[in-house]
């Protein structure tokens, strides 16, 4: 275990992986997550910076929620999230239906198909003496 400075109040605590949050912010951050959350579902056509501006999350945190999918636009806006590839707005991800697609068929053309293994033909010769 390690030892680390808590990101939000600054107290130790022991590090267990992922973000360097104490329990208690931890909590109070997944709990402001769920109060955006409440918030999209209230109100679906709210931008980013409206969400931003009433609940007092950044709107940083707000892109990193939807990259991470935790959290969908109702449509893909100007002011929201872009594609990582081609820069299209997009709703949630780090890319559109349509990269996802083109890395998705490249990447299984990359890998080499195994070949179908043929029988192995044994030969048997007619000519040998067999017992029982």
């Amino acid at each position: 275990m390690e030892v680390k400075n808590c990101k939000g109040c600054g107290r130790l605590f022991n590090y267990m992986g992922g973000a360097p949050l104490c329990d208690g912010c931890r909590k109070k951050f997944e709990q402001k997550f769920q109060e955006v959350k409440q918030y999209l579902d209230e109100n679906p056509n709210a931008s980013v910076n409206q969400v931003s501006e009433d609940n007092d999350v950044s709107v940083k945190q707000i892109k990193q929620w939807i990259r991470e999918e935790r959290l969908s636009l109702s449509e893909a806006s100007l002011d929201g999230v872009t594609c990582e590839h081609c820069g299209r707005p997009i709703r949630t991800g780090r890319f559109c239906e349509k990269c996802k697609a083109a890395m998705a068929n490249s990447f299984a053309n990359s890998i080499e198909k195994p070949k179908p293994l043929e029988p192995q033909k044994k030969e048997r010769d007619g000519n040998k003496m067999r017992f029982l």
